[in-house]
């Protein structure tokens, strides 16, 4: 006999994440930075059994249960195979001197008044072409990260810049996956989307890049000439720094705008870094070999103790030698392991139709275009923080509101606009967020640290909340076009 299954009542569904909230709040307390290397996965865990429990009363079985988890699990690989990549390019890309020399050549051009801004506009550039907010962090935030620590600025402060133009970029760059999703989801074409996004994303990096450019006039960082001079010697002094080294930074975003898949295209990247660092970098090479025998055999053992583990290079500078240190493979298994809890976490409360009922009775407060945005920002964020995904607070978002803004006589564009300036952007703020995660890991600044000075995050939901409110640009089925005439149901389907 089936056992009948009870819809859950508020109240349970609040139950996990009230609990979540509560254990996060006393890794935060009691373990400080370190939350990621295991507090914050076992409270999502457990979480997850609490919600696991309110399932079963409610009637669902373990292999409902467990087959929704390792499909959630399943949906976060993609995540986590790049993530595996990552840690193995920044390897490679350190051994061959491109981390260095985009350092070095970065000190040269760049002063601490307009750094953090050009921070912003050169991951923007590299974001808008690459289609990839991940790529841009790994790499040239990397590089930049590496350079304002030199300067003398907060490390948090630098990686908040790096993001604000990363984000910026993979929002509007019609190669990026979220960019395609969310119209997708909203149904409205892929152009329609992005040119509707200026109106909100524009002011909101304008905001982002005043803020920062206050910041670097007002900021007095503790650097010096000296200090400058001695890291750029450094790195001179231990690797061949030549602008030859371009071409692997290069040809990675060259690949990504020809559309290479991701794993490949960063598994293309991480060998043409071995490949640069074999050649130019003998006296590395050597080094991270650590080994005798001949140069094939210590090529080898570099390039994969590189891409699996944890390696620095020496040199007579402290503050060098933490910026010449990668974890490869190995050092993203923290990350990984915080993306699968995440997933474990969101796939019971999914099983358990507990996010749904949540999602529910937000849209009882809908009445006009500015609370159903607001409402549609906060379900978004709501998915960022409990199913740990920004997919899923794309997707499921979407899915639940189309119908709500036909209805209502809104436009699509509205809503896969929303979409973006809350599900894609904010991901990056949560610590357990596959996006927080990583960056957070990638760039080995803690989520919390980075987080205040995520401006254009930040600001985005807020912007998008605030046309809405204020009837600014919102784009309504009845409103005529350029020819003076309605669109038919039939026209706005061909559009």
């Amino acid at each position: 006999m089936t056992k009948d299954i009870k819809e859950p009542r508020l109240l349970q569904a609040l139950i996990p994440i009230t609990v979540l909230i509560i254990l996060l709040t006393f890794n935060v307390r009691f373990f400080g930075d370190d939350t990621l290397s295991g507090a914050n996965q076992i409270a999502l865990v457990l979480s997850a059994a609490v919600a696991g429990l309110i399932a079963i009363r409610l009637g669902h079985n373990w292999k409902s249960i467990r087959a929704t988890i390792v499909k959630s699990i399943g949906s976060a690989m993609p995540s986590i195979l790049i993530l595996f990549l990552i840690g193995s390019l920044a390897g490679t890309w350190m051994i061959s001197g491109v981390v260095p020399m985009l350092i070095y050549y970065g000190l040269k051009i760049l002063n601490p008044t307009i750094f953090l801004v050009a921070s912003v506009i050169i991951c923007a550039i590299v974001a808008l072409a690459t289609g990839s907010s991940w790529s841009t962090v790994a790499t040239i935030g990397i590089a930049l990260l590496g350079i304002g620590s030199t300067l003398g600025f907060n490390s948090g402060l630098v990686a908040g810049a790096i993001i604000s133009g990363a984000y910026f970029g993979d929002k509007m760059s019609p190669l990026s996956d979220t960019t395609n999703l969310a119209p997708a989801m909203a149904g409205t074409d892929l152009f329609t989307h992005i040119r509707y996004m200026i109106i909100t994303t524009g002011p909101s990096i304008l905001i982002t890049m005043i803020i920062f450019l206050i910041i670097g006039f007002t900021a007095n960082p503790e650097s010096n000439a000296t200090n400058i001079e001695s890291v750029m010697a450094a790195i001179e002094g231990k690797f061949n720094v030549s602008p030859i080294l371009l071409i692997v930074p290069a040809f990675l975003i060259f690949i990504i705008i020809k559309k290479v898949p991701p794993l490949p295209a960063l598994l293309a990247g991480t060998l043409a870094g071995a490949v640069f660092a074999i050649i130019l970098q003998p006296d590395v090479v050597r080094e991270v070999a650590n080994t005798d025998g001949n140069y094939v055999k210590q090529s080898y053992i570099s390039v994969m103790r590189t891409m699996f583990g944890s390696v620095s290079v020496s040199t007579d500078n402290a503050a060098v030698n933490e910026l010449l240190s990668t974890r490869g493979m190995a050092g993203m298994l923290n990350t990984i392991w915080l993306i699968i809890t995440a997933m474990i976490f969101g796939g019971v409360m999914e099983s358990a139709g507990m996010l749904l009922k949540i999602t529910h009775y937000i849209m009882k407060v809908v009445h006009n275009a500015g609370s159903l945005v607001a409402a549609t920002v906060g379900t978004c964020l709501f998915f960022n923080t409990t199913a740990s995904d920004q997919y899923l607070a794309i997707v499921v978002p979407g899915r639940m509101f189309s119908k709500i803004y036909r209805n209502m006589g809104y436009k699509p564009e509205l809503l896969s606009r929303t979409l973006e300036d809350s599900g894609t952007v904010t991901s990056v703020l949560i610590p357990w967020n596959t996006c927080g995660a990583t960056q957070s890991g990638v760039l080995g600044v803690s989520t919390f640290a980075y987080a205040p000075y995520c401006f254009f995050n930040i600001i985005s939901p807020f912007m998008s909340i605030f046309m809405a409110a204020f009837n600014i640009k919102i784009r309504r089925l009845k409103d005529e076009n350029e020819n003076g005439h309605a669109h038919s149901e039939d026209e706005r389907r061909d559009i």
